[in-house]
């Protein structure tokens, strides 16, 4: 089995293997290319689909973006991100249509261990630096909103319709359709009609 299969079935990998070297130095050598493009430069389409080859091209980031590897990111349609959009995609990210991102959103997969000794930089036979390291996969359903400064933290699930509020560092499972906010990530209340933008008066005048 690969480092990159690993990785990917969420085992301790290593992440100093040559393949995957070369493929996080190119993610990041894409990304330093299109946040030093303007916003209407066309580079910047192709840029995404070399990054993201398993995203629709029908997604808008506003840059800067930071990816490790933008392969294991499945997008579908209609994906949005504002400013600072920070994906660490050792294990699979998926995003579903109509996901809203705001400003400093971080998406996080990797896991490090909690035992200190476990957590240590070493080096092995032939002087190589390694460490422990697994990841977890992240998915986010159709038509979330993800608000500003969110922390995703791998092996999370946040269901469709979901509105995770500013701030929030979401460490479990979202259910569909609800508002939820704080740090750890908690359910509020569910989203209803009630919460309709057309019945706040003054919006449309």
């Amino acid at each position: 089995m690969s480092e990159y299969q690993k990785m990917i079935e969420g085992k301790i990998y290593d992440s100093s293997d040559p393949y995957l070297l070369e493929t996080r130095k190119k993610a990041h050598k894409l990304c330093l290319e299109y946040n030093s493009l303007l916003e209407d430069d066309p580079r910047r389409g192709e840029i995404l689909k070399e990054l993201l080859p398993n995203c629709s091209p029908y997604i808008y980031l506003q840059g800067p973006i930071y990816f490790d590897y933008g392969i294991n990111i499945i997008g579908k349609d209609a994906i949005y991100a504002n400013f600072n959009f920070t994906v660490l995609d050792s294990s699979k990210v998926i995003i579903g249509s109509n996901v809203y991102f705001g400003v400093n959103v971080t998406l996080a997969t990797p896991v490090h261990p909690l035992v200190k000794e476990e957590r240590r930089i070493f080096t092995d036979e032939q002087g190589n630096f390694k460490d422990l390291e697994y990841a977890k996969e992240i998915e986010i359903g159709d038509d979330c909103w993800i608000c500003s400064n969110v922390v995703i933290n791998g092996g999370v699930k946040i269901g469709p319709g979901a509105v995770i509020g500013s701030g929030s560092i979401v460490t479990k499972d979202i259910p569909e359709g609800v508002f939820a906010a704080g740090n750890p990530c908690k359910v509020i209340r569910k989203i209803t009609q009630e919460d309709s933008i057309y019945l706040k008066k003054g919006l449309f005048k």
